[in-house]
């Protein structure tokens, strides 16, 4: 009997684990990517730190994807956080627990976790090749194998699609695998940014640039027709910029914004959500009092950051120059709600190259959940960025990454024991 053939198209987070584990089950296995070297877009998570994954449980997971979480639960299951991390430990790579439930390797270098694919991948003796991958070879609604830019066919038992999705294309994530999935008869659901940084109205943000808020809450709001729906608000940390704002609270807040609809969207800042308003009130007029002839531009650096009292002040249509002993109650009123409720419209996202991740790709009805497996062309898989799922910053897309990667691998088409295996990765 001869030995199971796989080809693998990517060699990203999905497509290494996917590797990783199908050379382990004992089957010939050739990954094809587009660079050199590969994961190179894992080098560069977690701003070179690899953020591998996050210490939570598989219900904290599944509440931390946005985009089709209940696509993705036999993946979890199959392939959980605690089993990644057992796998970069087990082969090598101490791994530490920051703010959030962050995984990183206690080196902080992003190579390391490369280091351990690719020792794995040779050592079980996985082809790579620096090849692209043009087309997909069908034959009766089976797969049989791939073509490539040098005009070579290559056969196989099993294809599996670890393509990621249309941001940050200078590593090879370039959108380019729709292509090969729509030329299977898969529907594309359009690709969009997430985890973006986010372009604003106000003019005002470019003036606050490189200023960065902690502890503040950012609320967003659709805009309907007759009233307005709030579809984010959590608190952490956001920071102005150039062009408007970005950070991990904007970052998250993008997951949930879709430009593919026709809405308009705001940002709601709260500056100082551990007050009420009828505390920040009382706070306000204790600095009045403290600061009671001088004007209302110089009397509050012990509340708010000095960059911020210009904007806040104008916001709340107060004379910046007048005393405070000269402010109305009706102006006071002001003041509160501008720093409870300091709004920012939504313009665009930043370009999808500069996304984390992308929102859309592959549809997941037309995806067998329990295997990765492709409703329409059996034997044809899908792993990783390029399924229409997406999660929060935090490690999150990486483990989405590695556990569909892993159940790809595993399917019970090419394993019916599987069940009963050691996931001893």
């Amino acid at each position: 009997m001869s030995q199971t053939k796989i080809l693998i198209v990517g060699a990203g987070a999905s497509g290494c684990m996917a590797g990783v584990k199908s050379a382990e089950l004992g089957y010939d296995v050739t990954i094809f990517d587009k660079n050199e070297k590969i994961g190179r877009k894992m080098l560069i998570t977690g701003k070179g730190r690899c953020n591998v994954t996050n210490n939570c449980d598989n219900n904290t997971l599944m509440l931390s994807v946005v985009s089709n979480p209940k696509f993705l639960y036999s993946a979890f299951s199959a392939f959980s956080t605690k089993d990644t991390m057992d796998f970069f430990q087990n082969n090598g790579v101490p791994l530490k627990t920051e703010r959030g439930n962050r995984v990183f390797p206690q080196s902080d270098k992003s190579t390391d976790i490369i280091d351990v694919f690719f020792k794995k991948l040779r050592e079980h003796h996985v082809t790579i090749k620096n090849e692209v991958v043009t087309g997909l070879i069908i034959e009766n609604n089976k797969i049989c194998g791939v073509t490539t830019n040098n005009k070579k066919e290559y056969f196989a038992d099993k294809v599996i699609l670890c393509c990621g999705g249309a941001s940050y294309p200078q590593t090879g994530s370039d959108g380019s695998g729709y292509e090969l999935a729509k030329s299977a008869g898969h529907t594309i659901v359009e690709p969009a940014p997430s985890l973006v940084p986010i372009v604003t109205k106000q003019k005002w943000c470019g003036e606050l640039q490189g200023l960065s808020l902690r502890n503040v809450t950012v609320t967003v709001k659709q805009i309907g027709e007759k009233k307005d729906k709030i579809i984010f608000s959590e608190q952490g940390e956001m920071l102005f910029t150039h062009y408007g704002v970005t950070g991990p609270l904007v970052l998250s807040a993008s997951s949930h914004i879709d430009i593919r609809k026709n809405f308009g969207y705001k940002l709601i800042i709260d500056l100082k959500p551990a007050l009420s308003e009828e505390q920040l009130d009382k706070r306000i007029l204790r600095d009045f009092g403290k600061f009671i002839n001088k004007d209302l531009i110089n009397s509050l650096d012990e509340l708010l950051p000095k960059a911020l009292i210009p904007v806040v002040i104008s916001e709340s249509n107060i004379d910046k120059h007048k005393k405070c002993n000269e402010i109305t109650k009706q102006e006071r009123t002001s003041l509160v709600n501008t720093i409870k409720n300091l709004t920012v419209d939504f313009q665009e996202f930043r370009p999808i190259a500069e996304a984390i991740v992308t929102r859309g790709g592959v549809s997941v009805k037309e995806i067998d959940p329990k295997t990765m497996q492709s409703k329409l062309v059996s034997g044809l898989y899908f792993a990783g960025e390029m399924i229409d799922v997406d999660a929060y910053t935090g490690g999150f897309n990486l483990q989405i990454a590695f556990s569909t990667g892993f159940l790809a691998a595993v399917s019970d088409d090419f394993s019916d024991n599987i069940k009963s295996l050691e996931r001893n990765v």
